[in-house]
């Protein structure tokens, strides 16, 4: 089924000014009061491109990089948020324009950094998300989600794990702000080394590579209701994934 909830309420609050966004913090963690009823598809879908509702990089707000950083992070949050992904054509493109029928893909955009940026991205998720099972395994599982910081509004702050079951475990933070922020604790499940596998801010993609550590170290600092945890730095308009390394 379509989760046309999601697609609405993830639209709505990436369209709104970095600076609003803290009064709609809402609209990201209401999906799980009932991501787990059906067997859900999130889209990205046609209707959402055309008609006169802008592509979905003119949808973001801010300077050209901050649209292409806020696009890269709706991105990774779709890949990361339990349901399969439905990306329509082109979008990985990020064309500034609305689809058009009558005129082919505009894969001249990958000339430039941004777009070619984008594309990468979404081969970089696509890459991640078929070789770590707890980004998929656990999509119509109660079990497979939970926060770990779902009420930290104020800094527009959000952190997650996807778990497989079977000891695959990815911690998810997305920072939604053009404000980097350090030393952010989140409590993990397991404890020893998480490896990033995937970070927006990667300069490959068009990002400033902020992140200077690859890796993380759990502390015996309980958080969240785990025994132990992580101090992460995030970037700016950001999403990152960070792997358990088994």
């Amino acid at each position: 089924k379509w989760d046309m909830g999601w697609m609405n309420d993830t639209l709505e609050y990436f369209r709104k000014e970095t600076v609003h966004r803290k009064y709609e913090h809402n609209k990201l963690t209401f999906r799980a009061l009932y991501g787990f009823s059906e067997n859900y598809v999130l889209p990205l879908s046609h209707d959402e491109v055309v008609h006169g509702k802008g592509s979905l990089l003119n949808k973001m707000p801010g300077d050209d990089w901050q649209k292409f950083a806020n696009l890269r992070v709706l991105l990774g949050y779709m890949y990361a948020t339990p349901g399969k992904k439905l990306l329509f054509m082109g979008s990985e493109l990020a064309p500034w324009t609305e689809w058009n029928h009558d005129d082919s893909l505009p894969w001249h955009l990958t000339e430039d950094g941004g777009h070619e940026g984008v594309l990468q991205w979404v081969a970089r998720l696509n890459r991640v998300y078929r070789d770590v099972p707890a980004l998929y395994a656990g999509d119509t599982d109660s079990e497979g989600f939970t926060w770990v910081e779902a009420d930290n509004a104020d800094q527009s702050i959000f952190t997650f794990l996807r778990l497989d079951g079977a000891g695959d475990a990815v911690l998810v933070a997305m920072n939604n702000t053009p404000v980097p922020r350090n030393d952010v604790r989140a409590g993990v499940p397991l404890a020893g080394t998480w490896s990033e596998v995937a970070c927006s801010d990667d300069s490959t993609f068009g990002g400033t590579d902020y992140l200077a550590a690859r890796t993380v170290e759990t502390d015996e600092h309980g958080h969240a209701g785990h025994d132990q945890s992580v101090l992460l730095t995030l970037p700016a308009l950001s999403i990152t994934y960070w792997r358990f390394d088994r």
